[in-house]
C-alpha cells in the first residue's frame, strides 16, 4: 500500500468559516481515527491557540449535540488536555523553557538534525509530512510526537531548539502544549520516553515501509546508536518579521481592548465601544520567534474584529505614547500588562492539580458528573 495521500489542509480565517468548522466535527469519529493521519481530527488547533475560539465554545458545542457522553469523552478529555497545559504555564511560569520534572539524558547535542528540518530522514511517512508542514502550517499531533521522538530518543537531541523549530512554523503554535508535550516525549516532563518504531508509523500513516532506521522491535532500541541520517545537526537562529510600526487613531474617552498573538477573539466585549488594538511586542517574538506565514495568519483573523488596529512595540509604549489610562485584557501567561484582567473561558473550575495530567482529568471528571454529564 502507498503512503495514504490526504487532501490539502487549508485553514480559513473569517469568523463564519471558523463557526462552520465547530460545527462539521463529528466527535463519535474523532474518537476512534484520531491517531490516524486520516482520522476524523477538527482542525481547530490553529482558532483556539490564537484565542479566536477557546476550548469551552467547542466543549459546549460538542454536548448540544446530544451524544450518549462515553462516545465523546475522548474528544472532551483532548480539549481538557489544552486547557492542563495552559495550567501548568500559569503554575510553573518560565520554568516550562526548560527541563521540567527531569533532566533530559542522553543527550548528544542542543541542535536539531538536518534530516528532520530538511525532511530528509528517509522515513517516508515523517519526510512527507514535514514537507506539507512547511507549506500549511500544521502537523498531525501523531506524527508531532513522531518527529520529537526521532529527534530526542533516537537522535538524542535536547528538545528545546527542536521544540521552537516546530512552533516557530505552527499555525497552532502554543509554547505550553509544544513545550510540554517534547518535554514529555523527551522524558523530561515524563517518567519514561515516548518511542515509535517503524510498524507503529506504518499503521498509522498507511504506509508500508520496511528497512529503516526505526525498522526494529522496541527490545533494540536501548542499544540503537544514532543513525548516520540523524548525525549531522543545525544551529538555528529564528527571527519574527513584524509589520512596520503605525499611528493609531485612539479614542482617549474610550476603555482600550489590549489583543494579542494568544487572544484574537471577535466576540470579546463585543457589546461595548472600545479601542481595539492588536498588541504584537517585539520582546515577545524575540523569546518565543514565530514565522511569516504565523504572522500573516494571526493578523487575518484579527480582521474578523470590528475596528481593530495594530500596534507593533511594547504594551507599556502604547500606554504612554498614545496616554491610554483605562485598559483590559484577557488571561494569558505571557502577559505582562496592568489594567483590568477577563478570565479566559476555562472548559472547567478546577485550577488546582497540575502535578500530572490525570489528577487534573479526575477533577475534571468529578466536575461532569456533578453536571450529570456523565454517570
Amino acid at each position: 500500500m502507498e503512503l495514504f495521500e490526504q487532501e490539502s489542509i487549508s485553514f480559513p480565517t473569517s469568523y463564519e468559516e471558523i463557526l462552520k468548522r465547530i460545527k462539521s466535527i463529528d466527535p463519535i469519529k474523532y474518537g476512534s481515527s484520531r491517531n490516524y493521519i486520516n482520522g476524523a481530527v477538527s482542525y481547530l488547533s490553529p482558532y483556539i491557540s490564537r484565542g479566536v475560539i477557546s476550548t469551552k465554545l467547542v466543549f459546549e458545542e460538542i454536548l448540544q449535540r446530544g451524544h450518549p457522553t462515553g462516545r465523546v469523552q475522548k474528544i472532551i478529555q483532548e480539549l481538557a488536555w489544552r486547557d492542563y497545559w495552559q495550567q501548568v504555564w500559569i503554575a510553573k511560569g518560565d520554568a516550562i523553557d526548560n527541563d521540567l520534572k527531569h533532566q533530559q539524558a542522553p543527550v548528544n547535542n542542543s541542535a536539531i538534525p538536518e534530516a528532520i528540518f530538511h525532511g530528509k530522514t528517509g522515513i517516508k511517512a515523517i519526510d512527507s509530512a514535514i514537507a506539507e508542514f512547511y507549506e500549511t502550517g500544521y502537523l498531525h499531533n501523531h506524527v508531532r510526537m513522531y518527529i520529537a521522538s526521532i529527534t530526542c530518543n533516537i537522535g538524542k537531541s535536547h528538545w528545546k531548539l527542536p521544540a521552537q523549530w516546530m512552533y516557530y512554523y505552527l499555525l497552532d503554535a502554543d509554547w505550553a502544549s509544544n513545550a510540554l508535550s517534547w518535554q514529555w516525549v523527551a522524558g523530561a516532563n515524563a517518567n519514561k520516553k515516548y518511542i515509535a518504531n517503524q510498524e507503529n508509523i506504518n499503521k498509522y500513516c498507511y504506509s508500508n515501509q520496511k528497512n529503516t532506521f526505526l525498522d526494529i522491535d522496541y527490545s533494540e532500541f536501548e542499544s540503537l546508536q544514532i543513525p548516520k541520517d540523524l548525525n549531522e545537526t543545525i544551529d538555528l537562529k529564528l527571527s519574527t518579521k513584524l509589520p512596520k510600526k503605525k499611528s493609531l487613531q485612539i479614542d482617549k474617552n474610550l476603555p482600550t481592548l489590549i489583543y494579542n498573538y494568544y487572544n484574537i477573539d471577535p466576540m470579546w466585549r463585543q457589546e461595548k465601544n472600545y479601542n481595539r488594538v492588536l498588541l504584537l511586542e517585539p520582546k515577545t517574538f524575540e523569546n518565543y520567534p514565530v514565522s511569516k506565514k504565523c504572522i500573516d495568519f494571526a493578523i487575518e483573523l484579527s480582521k474578523n474584529i470590528y475596528g481593530i488596529q495594530i500596534y507593533v512595540g511594547s504594551f507599556f509604549g502604547l500606554v504612554k505614547e498614545y496616554d491610554i489610562k483605562n485598559t483590559f485584557y484577557k488571561e494569558h501567561p505571557l502577559n505582562k500588562y496592568e489594567g483590568i484582567e477577563d478570565s479566559r473561558d476555562w472548559i472547567f473550575e478546577s485550577k488546582e492539580s497540575v502535578k500530572s495530567f490525570f489528577s487534573y482529568w479526575k477533577k475534571c471528571k468529578k466536575e461532569l458528573k456533578i453536571k450529570n454529564i456523565i454517570k
